[in-house]
Protein backbone atom coordinates (compact mmCIF):
# COMPACT_ATOMS: atom_id res chain seq x y z
CA UNK A 1 0.00 0.00 0.00
CA UNK A 2 1.40 3.38 -1.00
CA UNK A 3 1.20 5.86 1.87
CA UNK A 4 2.29 8.93 -0.04
CA UNK A 5 0.73 11.22 -2.60
CA UNK A 6 2.24 13.86 -4.83
CA UNK A 7 1.78 17.59 -4.50
CA UNK A 8 1.26 20.02 -7.37
CA UNK A 9 5.00 19.93 -8.15
CA UNK A 10 4.92 16.13 -8.41
CA UNK A 11 7.02 15.69 -5.27
CA UNK A 12 6.04 12.78 -3.00
CA UNK A 13 4.08 13.93 0.04
CA UNK A 14 3.34 11.78 3.10
CA UNK A 15 -0.29 11.19 4.12
CA UNK A 16 0.65 11.61 7.78
CA UNK A 17 2.42 14.08 10.04
CA UNK A 18 4.65 13.30 12.98
CA UNK A 19 4.20 15.02 16.34
CA UNK A 20 7.33 17.05 15.53
CA UNK A 21 5.70 18.12 12.25
CA UNK A 22 2.59 19.49 13.94
CA UNK A 23 4.72 21.17 16.61
CA UNK A 24 6.64 22.99 13.86
CA UNK A 25 3.48 23.86 11.89
CA UNK A 26 1.77 25.31 14.97
CA UNK A 27 4.89 26.82 16.54
CA UNK A 28 4.41 24.92 19.81
CA UNK A 29 6.63 22.65 21.87
CA UNK A 30 6.69 18.87 21.51
CA UNK A 31 4.98 18.31 24.86
CA UNK A 32 2.06 20.52 23.80
CA UNK A 33 1.98 18.78 20.42
CA UNK A 34 1.76 15.36 22.12
CA UNK A 35 -1.09 16.60 24.33
CA UNK A 36 -2.88 17.92 21.24
CA UNK A 37 -2.30 14.66 19.33
CA UNK A 38 -3.76 12.70 22.24
CA UNK A 39 -6.75 15.05 22.63
CA UNK A 40 -8.88 13.28 20.01
CA UNK A 41 -9.41 16.43 17.93
CA UNK A 42 -8.06 14.70 14.82
CA UNK A 43 -7.30 11.16 13.70
CA UNK A 44 -4.09 9.57 14.89
CA UNK A 45 -2.44 6.22 14.33
CA UNK A 46 -0.20 4.55 16.91
CA UNK A 47 2.55 2.28 15.68
CA UNK A 48 4.24 0.93 18.78
CA UNK A 49 5.00 4.11 20.70
CA UNK A 50 5.11 6.31 17.57
CA UNK A 51 2.17 8.57 16.79
CA UNK A 52 1.24 9.53 13.25
CA UNK A 53 -1.41 12.16 12.57
CA UNK A 54 -3.66 11.99 9.51
CA UNK A 55 -2.66 14.91 7.27
CA UNK A 56 -6.23 15.42 6.01
CA UNK A 57 -7.77 15.21 9.48
CA UNK A 58 -5.20 17.65 10.90
CA UNK A 59 -5.56 20.12 8.02
CA UNK A 60 -9.37 19.99 8.29
CA UNK A 61 -9.08 20.72 12.03
CA UNK A 62 -6.64 23.55 11.38
CA UNK A 63 -9.01 25.16 8.83
CA UNK A 64 -11.85 24.98 11.35
CA UNK A 65 -9.66 26.60 14.01
CA UNK A 66 -8.76 29.42 11.59
CA UNK A 67 -12.43 29.97 10.73
CA UNK A 68 -13.34 30.21 14.43
CA UNK A 69 -10.66 32.87 15.00
CA UNK A 70 -11.94 35.06 12.15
Amino acid sequence: MNTSTTNEKGTPQSRTYTVSDIAAILGIGRTSAYKLANSGLFKTIRIGNMIRISRKSFEDWLKMEEMIKE
